[in-house]
């Protein structure tokens, strides 16, 4: 049975993801100094993270949460410019659950979240969730001014420099996936990329866009072109743990 893939693109996450997500990035976000801190996150580390539903759920709330990282002062300054904070209403130790699902929110260009069949609805993302939605016109005018202000096309503007060169670097280097060999063998995975459209190839120096080829020196490990990562990143091969993406 295929397993699903858990984010539907642009329509959201699952409320777990939301928590995970905000979760990690209180323990990861930019602390500033008293004198620049306009934006306080509370401590919150009492609370438990919830148990991923899956490795693809794991990579979800990584994923939102550094997002929410890299654009952690455009975040803060939209929410300020909106005055959608500071929020009497929503104590500091969800702030960072304000930030990832305002990233988010704006990464569906505003758009009203789809909710998951069999999704377990959580209390405080509710909360926040209609909190932003009350604010959604703000948030979104906020946004546009920080871009006119900046002449800035996208919000890629914003990331800051060290982490866009790193990403740069990053985004051109050939994808390695590990194989579970205790799931599937290199026979079988090769098959099932095969029957998704991908070809395999002699060597990097072969690739085009959907090829792969299988590392010289260890026959568990296949290699990407580095355009394919998002759409690896969705097969069911990846959420059934079966390949493994370093």
């Amino acid at each position: 049975e295929k397993r699903t893939v858990t984010h539907l693109e642009k329509n959201g996450y699952p409320d777990s993801i939301y928590i995970n997500a905000a979760k990690i990035f209180q323990g990861i976000h930019t602390e500033k100094s008293k004198d620049r801190m306009l934006v306080r996150y509370g401590d919150n580390s009492e609370s438990p993270m919830m148990a991923f539903k899956d490795e693809h759920s794991k990579r979800l709330s990584y994923e939102l949460a550094f997002n929410a990282l890299k654009y952690q002062d455009l975040l803060e300054q939209i929410l300020l410019d909106s005055s959608a904070y500071p929020c009497y209403s929503i104590p500091d130790e969800l702030t960072s659950l304000l930030v990832v699902m305002l990233y988010d929110l704006q990464d569906r260009k505003f758009q009203e979240r789809k909710v998951f069949d069999e999704e377990e609805l959580i209390a405080e993302v509710q909360e926040v969730g209609q909190y932003l939605y009350r604010y959604i016109i703000k948030l979104a005018a906020a946004l546009a001014r920080c871009r006119i202000k900046h002449d800035a096309l996208s919000i890629e503007y914003f990331v800051p420099e060290t982490i866009w060169k790193q990403e740069q670097r990053a985004s051109a280097l050939p994808v390695c996936g590990w194989i579970n060999t205790f799931k599937i063998s290199l026979e079988d995975i090769i098959k099932d990329l095969e029957m998704k459209g991908l070809t395999k190839v002699e060597s990097v120096s072969d690739f085009d866009h959907y090829t792969f080829a299988v590392d010289q020196h260890c026959h568990d490990v296949l290699v990407f072109p580095s355009s394919l990562r998002e759409e690896l990143l969705n097969l069911d091969l990846f959420a059934d743990c079966k390949l493994l993406l370093q």
